[in-house]
């Protein structure tokens, strides 16, 4: 088995010109889905008060009026902002993107 291996032709890896700071070709993940959700608010409520709503009831959660929303891209916070209606739907304008260093953090 030895003699195998020493016939064995060998790539040497060399360092190319890049640099880590050039931009790697990232087309081969273009297609993979990722979940986003935009929370508007939060509450807490007691399954007797959940049992007691039907149509028309109003729920009071935890953001104030103007208040930015959280956007999440698979669970993790990456940005926030303002809703708008576009052609009759709901959307959302960015006005906050998290920094890499802030989403790094996000991990630990």
């Amino acid at each position: 088995m030895s003699e195998e291996l020493k016939d064995m032709d060998v790539q040497e890896f060399e360092e190319s010109g890049e640099t880590k700071t050039t931009r790697r070709d990232i087309n081969f993940i273009l297609d993979i889905p990722l979940e986003m959700t935009v929370v508007i608010g939060k509450t807490k409520i007691l399954i007797q008060e959940l049992l007691q709503l039907g149509q028309g009831s109003v729920i009071a959660l935890d953001k104030l009026a103007g208040e930015p929303m959280e956007v999440f891209v698979n669970d993790r916070l990456v940005g926030r902002g303002e809703v708008v209606v576009v052609n009759e739907k709901f959307g959302i304008r960015l006005t906050d993107i998290i920094s890499p260093s802030e989403r790094v953090n996000q991990l630990r």
